[in-house]
């Protein structure tokens, strides 16, 4: 029924929430994966708030019920998993973090956060660039956005390779300004008006640019923040219908829409992009989302969340941080292969020797990413390059042109008059890789 229209999809993420909760694992688990339906629930009560007299009368008394019912749970699970003799599960290698559920364990980028905030404020601001290799945090920065910066800016999350999937003008216009609303309400409460489905019939990126306008009144004095993730993706889309009319739609917000800021995020730099992106990036400014520093690692590893048990002895965090270099999912790999192995052999201390046990068990998790390094972000010549810095052979030519290349994409450094791996972890699965 139309009444249903705005809150049956949020019925229907709650339901799948609280589901995908009740099948975890473990019942520490359970009770995490349930903070989001019930935060989902709190928004709800709150909508409802400012929503038609009848919806309020209808569906608050479904809310608040769920909400007790949920709230119930969590706390009985919160009790069953303090009894439980097995140290929680608390490491996601994998998908980026979701504020959440994730909850505390995202750590660091201070300064991302601070230099994000300061440019997007000032005077004239320009486009920002986030970009780092894959798995670096780019995402996970992005989702954590709205909550470490001022309420005074609004982040609109855009995640490109859903808009890419259009094989229609028209379909990128609708599915942005969807993604645009939805962002706005999850990250700030702020409901924006949806443009008409007509409106996109003729000129859909005109037609945009009006429902924009619209969305600056609703907005007030608030900055907002369009935050395009894996921006690069975009040039999937001018290949296949052979129309830019993305890139200057987005080139019309740089340059004309005075409210608007704009945030690309992916893993290229614009000088590794087709050549006509140079016509669209003019005043950029990069911010590169590098590893961890070692206090943020070391957090990471021995408190990724409130409460969690002192399972680490020195020698093994050190050991961990100097394999990983702080690269968030490598650390979170390790550390949750690191707990499996302890609650498989009922004990509750890390020592320097488990850590080399398990890394068998990390490359075989950590598959996918190892194998997309490997096979999809480097070149035959990269690929010869490393080989031999993992074996420890010494090559008459350097190639310095690949090795710059290599150092500039932080996967080599030159220490000691010599060329390693950023990340020792890398160096081991190279050499294992090549040597069967």
């Amino acid at each position: 029924p139309p009444a249903l229209g705005p809150w049956l999809p949020q019925f229907v993420e709650i339901s799948q929430g609280a589901r995908a909760a009740f099948e975890a694992t473990s019942p520490y688990r359970q009770s995490e994966l349930l903070s989001r339906p019930i935060a989902m629930l709190h928004k709800a009560r709150e909508a409802l708030a400012f929503a038609k007299a009848v919806d309020a009368t209808s569906f608050g008394s479904v809310v608040d019920r769920w909400q007790g019912l949920l709230e119930t749970a969590r706390q009985t699970l919160e009790v069953q998993a303090r009894a439980s003799a097995e140290i929680q599960q608390v490491y996601l290698p994998g998908p980026a973090l979701d504020p959440d559920s994730a909850g505390a364990r995202f750590k660091g980028r201070v300064d991302i956060f601070r230099a994000i905030e300061t440019m997007v404020l000032a005077p004239q601001p320009p486009v920002l660039l986030l970009y780092g290799g894959r798995r670096s945090g780019k995402t996970s920065t992005l989702n954590y956005l709205a909550r470490r910066v001022g309420p005074e800016m609004t982040p609109l999350l855009v995640d490109v390779q859903s808009l890419v999937t259009a094989t229609t003008l028209r379909g990128f216009c609708e599915e942005f300004a969807r993604q645009v609303v939805e962002s706005a309400r999850r990250a700030r409460n702020l409901h924006l008006p949806l443009p008409k489905a007509e409106s996109f019939a003729s000129d859909p990126f005109i037609a945009l640019q009006t429902w924009m306008s619209e969305v600056e009144k609703v907005a007030g004095a608030k900055t907002l923040l369009l935050c395009m993730d894996e921006y690069e993706r975009l040039s999937e889309f001018v290949d296949a219908t052979g129309r830019r009319a993305p890139l200057n739609f987005l080139r019309h917000v740089m340059q004309h829409r005075r409210r608007w800021a704009v945030l690309l995020a992916g893993s290229h730099m614009p000088d590794a992009l087709p050549g006509y992106w140079s016509d669209y990036l003019i005043n950029t400014q990069a911010l590169r989302l590098s590893y961890l520093n070692e206090a943020d690692t070391r957090a990471l590893i021995q408190k990724p969340v409130d409460d969690f048990p002192d399972i680490y002895d020195e020698a093994a965090v050190a050991e961990i941080v100097r394999l990983t270099r702080g690269q968030p999912y490598l650390t979170q790999l390790v550390c949750y292969e690191l707990v499996e192995r302890l609650n498989l052999e009922k004990r509750t201390q890390v020592n320097r020797e488990d850590v080399a046990a398990v890394l068998p068990a990390v490359f075989e998790r950590g598959y996918h990413y190892f194998r997309e390094f490997w096979e999809e972000s480097l070149m035959d010549e990269q690929r010869r390059r490393l080989t031999a810095i993992a074996l420890g052979q010494v090559e008459d030519a350097p190639g310095q042109s690949v090795v710059n290349a290599l150092i500039q994409a932080e996967i080599l450094e030159f220490h000691d008059s010599m060329y390693r791996f950023q990340v020792p972890l890398m160096a081991l699965w190279v050499r294992r890789k090549v040597t069967g």
